[in-house]
């Protein structure tokens, strides 16, 4: 396992690392990990993120995130064009989104358009959060043409969905959902990707894998994910982690970030 990986979503800030982020992060760098975005999902939680983007291996974003919606007040979009001035570093913003489970869509959207619209101006790469919504995303997203493209995160959806947002500038993330015999339609798009159309990720610590069900998930485990995909693709775990990272760091601007 010599090509170094890199966790294309994980909250590294919320509470569930509290007691040994230090310690998990040693474990996903022994397991090579070599980078890591953490994205923003609520006004309260930036100044967590921000710490966290201090370190040379962590890239962040800011956002809004449709679960949270509760917490979330309009004025957090000020808030947010606020942060983003402040932190040029930023690689993206997000995590924002549609969940079609929640309550109040309207507002969901209303929140979502407006994040869309200041990447948009911004020319940054939107992280979405997309559940039971692709279709419906992908006609927005269509409609606004945004110049930076995004990730498509936790994608769970149809080959043909997936090409949808592939069209669009988009990557989809592909993390522990892969590793579940049951998840079939994922599964067969996750064949269909073209090599430079996914990134891998963990959404940790939530998204546990197959059999680790109820656990808390950490970054190390995106190894396990590579592993999956390089078998479902038929190909290597050197030229999934390379293809993948490659895509990370094409969609996220790295390189730049990092010099």
């Amino acid at each position: 396992m010599s090509a170094t990986l890199i966790d294309a979503h994980c909250h590294l800030d919320f509470e569930a690392f509290d007691g040994d982020r230090d310690a998990v992060l040693a474990r996903a760098a022994k397991a090579g990990v070599g980078h890591y975005i953490v994205p923003g999902t609520t006004r309260e939680r930036w100044p967590q993120v921000a710490d966290l983007g201090r370190r040379s291996e962590i890239s962040v974003c800011y956002g809004l995130h449709p679960y949270f919606l509760s917490v979330h007040a309009w004025g957090d979009i000020e808030a947010l064009e606020a942060q983003l001035d402040a932190h040029p570093e930023t690689v993206a913003l997000g995590e924002c989104g549609i969940d079609a489970r929640l309550d109040d869509l309207d507002r969901q959207w209303q929140l979502f358009d407006a994040q869309l619209r200041i990447a948009k101006r911004r020319h940054l790469p939107v992280v979405i959060h997309c559940v039971q919504a692709n279709d419906q995303v992908t006609k927005r997203l269509r409609q606004l043409a945004l110049p930076a493209g995004g990730l498509i995160h936790a994608f769970s959806g149809s080959p043909e969905q997936a090409r949808g947002f592939l069209e669009l500038g988009f990557v989809v993330g592909i993390g522990g959902a892969s590793t579940y015999d049951r998840a079939r339609r994922l599964r067969r798009a996750i064949r269909s990707l073209p090599d430079d159309g996914y990134v891998l990720e963990t959404d940790s610590p939530d998204m546990p894998l197959s059999g680790a069900q109820g656990q808390r998930n950490e970054p190390s485990q995106v190894c396990a994910v590579c592993d999956t995909v390089a078998e479902l693709r038929e190909q290597s775990y050197a030229a999934v982690a390379m293809q993948s990272t490659a895509t990370a760091h094409r969609l996220f601007r790295l390189a730049s970030h990092q010099a």
